[in-house]
């Protein structure tokens, strides 16, 4: 049986971990706050320190909020990994960095994939999660049996660091229907048309999408209860901002604006949906 060592319990990280000791992976799992690591007892094991987790596991998982904490993470993973264990960061990061861990992980005689996910934290629980994946493709191919235990759509995209850029860029998709959808409900709302409706005609027609369905009816009930922090799309966004260079992505800059404003009123907490308060407070 396969050890896995899996570094972070928090809303995605939680039933991803499960999702594999329920497949009767044997998963130890680290957390800094060892109380949500503790949670996931006795399914998994929960472990006090990086070391105490990742000493003689076969494959190392790693999902946190930023990339200095991944960063960080692998500092310490470097020194305890065993030679040829296999190190899975499925965090939304930084290329760049991504590109520095796996150059890393090889002198050390490992191996590193960064394989980010989206789906939110419906997905994690569902397993329905898209996973894209950057580095060896044979390191792919072993681990993407365990890929399959997590998500539906599992796509090999090449290079280290590739899995990073094709995050970022549905990353990008995301910003323009999330504020699609929180536009179009400020003018139907303008307009005295009733919220419920207005959504089902987004969904039964060509403006139909995830944000329309999930997060458009948490906008009306103002369900802010986060799927997926504010300050971590936030992240993401500004991640792909200093990834493009010179083009012209005058969408993406606007709803990363939106979003420093959301943070700046308190919303950092919140999931993505409260984008609908910045409308709000525009038409006040």
């Amino acid at each position: 049986m396969k050890k896995i060592a899996w570094i972070g319990t928090g809303v995605m990280g939680k039933p991803m971990a499960l999702h594999l000791s329920k497949a009767h992976y044997q998963v130890f799992a680290y957390n800094r706050t060892f109380e949500k690591a503790n949670m996931l007892e006795p399914d998994v094991t929960a472990c006090k320190s990086i070391q105490e987790c990742v000493k003689d596991a076969d494959i190392i998982f790693s999902i946190v909020g930023y990339p200095q904490d991944v960063r960080e993470i692998y500092d310490e993973v470097f020194q305890y990994a065993s030679k040829g264990t296999i190190l899975v960061d499925m965090t939304t990061s930084s290329p760049a960095l991504a590109k520095e861990l796996y150059k890393e992980a090889k002198s050390l005689g490992l191996h590193m994939l960064d394989a980010p996910v989206t789906g939110g934290d419906v997905g994690a629980i569902n397993a329905t999660l898209s996973i894209m994946v950057g580095g060896d493709e044979n390191i792919f191919e072993q681990v993407k049996p365990m890929f399959e235990l997590l998500g539906k759509r599992i796509t090999y995209m090449g290079n280290p660091g590739n899995g990073q850029h094709a995050k970022l860029a549905n990353q990008i998709v995301i910003a323009g229907n999330i504020a699609g959808v929180a536009e179009a409900l400020t003018y139907a709302s303008s307009k005295g048309l009733n919220l419920e409706k207005a959504l089902s005609v987004f969904s039964g027609g060509s403006a139909q999408s995830w944000q329309a369905d999930k997060n458009g009816p948490k906008m009306v009930v103002q369900d802010y209860q986060p799927g997926f922090f504010i300050k971590h799309y936030l992240k993401d966004l500004r991640l792909a901002i200093g990834e493009s260079g010179e083009l012209t992505l005058d969408m993406l800059h606007q709803v990363t604006a939106i979003y420093e404003k959301l943070v700046e009123l308190g919303f950092s907490e919140s999931g993505t949906q409260a984008i609908i308060e910045y409308y709000k407070l525009n038409q006040d």
